[in-house]
Formats: structure tokens, C-alpha cells, sequence
């Protein structure tokens, strides 16, 4: 649809707010562990009806069906994509056991109490189920860059919000075509092979060949890194739409070109990761802002004592099957806990049950709306917990455990101080390095920072040794 010059000013100026107050506030959010999607509900207030009216977004609009769609892709890509596969190995009995008795027998208690006390039929109830068991993975960004969370519970999350969304989506999928009343005239093995066959199919060759010429133009001419990560949400889109014109699923064929790529090219990981992820987090920001000038308060304007009964127990109910899911894994009880407690729903859980609305799956207006309520509780709920645990702050000392975290000149002295192998890398950009007044002091060693994993690998550096990157 040709846009007029009315809608594509507004639009624009929503999508330059969105980035601008996230750009902002950024810091903010950092220290005190507010939500973003709290402060972005509270501007998409602002702006909607019961504020300025400067946006109103319905059920049928098509900047929400493009923008959701778009989200729910760039999701299920940089969830992949920044899957540690060597951590889900490592842990693949904790993996497991969240995805397993955690994910899915949530889904199915939400599913029972659905019928129980919404009186849903069946398909409706499985659909609601599935949307309000997917954990969302920006609420939980501030906790696992927590120092000082156990490491068992940040493998646990981490594995979860990431791998979760891919476990649920063919359950709603699936559940879609019974709720049509289409189940008799449907060709389940032909579904089959649409959902688990061709969407993950095109993804993977999308992912093999992009990849493949990626490679073969970097030896003859290069790629400058930048437009590596351009490139690689470039396949995304392309894996979408190739499943999509085979009539496969092209959300499952996202996910499968992010897990092709992240098997099978380690650097394009690492140079898209943070692009891709600041990306993917602006999109569902700006479908928050859309969600939050109407829409997703009609789970509160409209909720009965039937779903505030649900919703309650949606929360409650996660940490009773994770406390037992987790008992066979021989976690620590802190882990435990925290994996138990910290479950928020955000816009995953919206995105999976804007599916059957889009298409026109009857009764889910209703689902819609006890999702929303469900995901504003949880944002009260978690988010007010993530904001407690900001307050309390994080030990002083430095961990010792490896990984990718900020470290400040004391901790540093700490890890030397207690015998670590500790090489510190000048990673500066080249116009700042250009520009410096002095040399780096001994023991730095400069890396190129357009090309780090040729130049750590040329330098022959231990491989058990703490990588100190200096780059501003």
C-alpha cells in the first residue's frame, strides 16, 4: 500500500521518537532497572487516544500487522544467531529441562487452566497457553548482565527466552488450523511438512548459500564489517520470504538461517550480535508504542474477574512446574529460584497471539486481550523485581568466571592480583588511534579492531587467558 505523505510523516516521527528516547534513556534504564517496555507503553499512552490522539492503532491495522511481523522474524533470527552452541551442549541437560517439562508443561497447565476457568474450547485455550508461556528476552536482558547471578541460572534464561519462542510457535501454528474448524479438511502430513519441513529447509539454504557467497567474496575483494551485519539481517528477511513462497513458515525459517549462520560462521556472528540485537530491540520497542496507545490496555478496560483469576495464576504457575523441572537437574537452590521467579512476558508473548488475529482466527480478539493483561502484570511484576535488584547493586568484586562483561581498572588489578592470565587489547577505532599523543603502555598489544579474531589469532594468545579490550 502506497503510503500518503500524512501517514509517512507520523510514521517517521514515531520511528525517530522511538529511537531517539531509546538512544536517551538507554543509561537510565542501565542503573535503575526499569523496563524499557514500561516507559514505551507509557509513551504510546501519551500519544494514543486517552492522551494527545496523535495515534490510534486497531486489531486490523497494517503498520501493526508489518511492524509485528517484522519483529517476530528479527526475534526468532538474533535468537539464534546469538545462541551459544557450545554452552547449549555443555548444558544440554539444563536446556532440556527448560524447554521440555519447563516450557511446554507451562503451556499445557495455562492451556488447562484456559479451559477451566475461561471456559475456552480447546484450540483457543492451547493457543493462549503456548503465547503466555514464551518468556521475553529484552525484560530479561537486564538480569543476565548481572555479575553476580549464578551461572547455572544465566545458562538456564539465556538457553530459555532464546530457544523457547521456536518450541511455541508451532504449537500455535498448529492450534490455529482447529480453531478455524478447518482440522477435517486439513492435510496434517502436508502441515507437517509445510511447518517442520520447508519453512526450516529454506532457512537453512538461504543461510548455506548466503554464507558461501559471503565467503567467496570476502577472499577475492573483502566486505567491510559493517556491512557484514547489514548483510546478515539482509538473510533474515530473505529466509522469511523464501519459506513464505513455498508456503513454508518463514518465522521458522528465520530462526534455522540465524542457527545456519551461527554454526558455521563464528565471525559474522560476532560482527552482527550487537547490531543485530539493538535492531531487533527498536523494532519490538516501536511495535510497544503501537500496542501501548490502545490496544493492549483493553486487557485492563475489559478484563473480567475470570481473567484476572488466569492471569494471576499464569504467574503463579511458573514457579511451581519450574521448581519441579528443575529438581532432576541438580541446580543450585538460588538458581532455582531465580529461573522459577524470572519468567516475564512481553512482546513475545504478544507477537505469538497476534498470529491467529491477523488471521482472522475466530474468538481471537478474546485471546488478545487476556494476553495483554497477563504481559501487564508480569511488567509490574518482573519489572519491578529487575528495578529491586538494580537498587541493591552487584559485589564489588571481580568475577573470575569467563565471559563477555565490563570490567573496570580496580578489577583489573584484582584478576592480576590473584595470578589470571590477563592480556589487555587496544581495540581503539583507527581515527582514535590516529589521533593518540602517546603509545599504548607496555604490555597492551594493538588489535586491529575491524579484523579481531585474525589478529588474536596471529598474536597466538592463550586461550585460558582474560581478554582486556580497551576501545574508547
Amino acid at each position: 500500500m502506497e503510503a500518503t505523505a500524512f501517514e509517512l510523516v507520523p510514521t517517521l516521527a514515531l520511528v525517530g521518537a522511538v529511537i531517539v528516547i531509546a538512544a536517551l534513556l538507554s543509561g537510565v534504564v542501565e542503573r535503575t532497572g526499569v523496563p524499557q517496555v514500561a516507559i514505551f507503553l507509557a509513551l504510546g499512552a501519551v500519544l494514543g487516544p486517552a492522551g494527545v490522539a496523535a495515534l490510534h492503532v486497531q486489531l486490523e491495522s497494517e503498520a501493526l500487522r508489518v511492524v509485528a511481523t517484522l519483529s517476530l522474524t528479527l526475534i526468532l533470527f538474533t535468537d539464534a544467531l546469538s545462541l551459544n552452541l557450545s554452552e547449549a551442549r555443555e548444558h544440554r541437560r539444563l536446556a532440556l529441562l527448560a524447554l521440555g517439562p519447563g516450557t511446554l508443561l507451562s503451556a499445557v497447565l495455562y492451556a488447562g487452566l484456559a479451559v477451566w476457568i475461561l471456559d475456552l474450547p480447546l484450540p483457543a485455550a492451547a493457543i493462549l497457553g503456548a503465547a503466555v508461556a514464551s518468556t521475553d528476552p529484552v525484560l530479561l536482558k537486564g538480569l543476565l548482565r548481572r555479575r553476580d547471578l549464578p551461572a547455572a541460572a544465566r545458562h538456564a534464561l539465556r538457553l530459555e527466552s532464546g530457544l523457547n519462542d521456536v518450541v511455541l510457535l508451532p504449537v500455535v501454528l498448529v492450534a490455529m488450523v482447529f480453531a478455524t474448524g478447518s482440522a477435517q479438511r486439513t492435510d496434517f502430513a502436508r502441515l507437517g511438512l509445510d511447518l517442520f519441513l520447508l519453512g526450516p529447509a529454506a532457512g537453512v539454504a538461504v543461510g548455506l548459500v548466503s554464507l558461501a557467497t559471503l565467503e567467496m567474496v570476502r577472499r577475492r575483494v573483502g566486505v567491510r564489517r559493517d556491512y557484514e551485519s547489514l548483510y546478515s539481517l539482509g538473510v533474515a528477511f530473505a529466509a522469511y520470504a523464501a519459506a513464505e513462497s513455498v508456503h513454508g513458515s518463514g518465522f521458522l525459517a528465520a530462526f534455522a538461517a540465524g542457527l545456519t549462520i551461527a554454526a558455521f560462521d563464528v565471525e559474522l556472528c560476532e560482527c552482527f550480535k550487537e547490531y543485530g540485537e539493538t535492531t531487533a530491540e527498536l523494532a519490538l520497542l516501536l511495535t510497544f508504542v503501537l500496542l501501548g496507545s490502545s490496544l493492549i490496555w483493553t486487557g485492563v478496560g475489559e478484563a473480567s474477574l475470570a481473567s484476572l483469576a488466569f492471569a494471576v495464576l499464569v504467574l503463579l504457575g511458573r514457579p511451581l512446574v519450574y521448581y519441579l523441572a528443575l529438581a532432576a537437574g541438580r541446580v543450585d537452590p538460588t538458581s532455582r529460584h531465580l529461573v522459577a521467579w524470572f519468567g516475564p512476558r512481553g512482546l513475545s508473548s504478544l507477537l505469538l497471539v497476534l498470529l491467529p488475529v491477523f488471521a482472522g482466527t475466530p474468538g481471537s480478539e478474546e485471546l488478545f486481550r487476556v494476553t495483554c493483561l497477563v504481559v501487564l502484570l508480569s511488567v509490574l511484576l518482573h519489572g519491578g523485581a529487575l528495578a529491586w535488584l538494580a537498587r541493591r547493586g552487584e559485589p564489588e568484586a571481580a568475577t573470575t568466571e569467563p565471559g563477555s562483561v565490563l570490567i573496570r581498572a580496580d578489577e583489573l588489578a584484582t584478576l592480576r592480583a590473584a595470578g589470571e592470565k590477563v592480556v589487555v587489547l587496544d581495540a581503539r577505532a583507527e581515527a582514535e588511534w590516529e589521533r593518540r599523543t602517546e603509545d599504548p603502555p607496555e604490555g597492551v598489544v594493538r588489535i586491529a579492531p575491524d579484523r579481531p579474531l585474525e589478529h588474536v589469532s596471529a598474536l597466538g594468545l592463550p586461550p585460558d587467558a582474560w581478554l582486556v579490550l580497551y576501545c574508547t
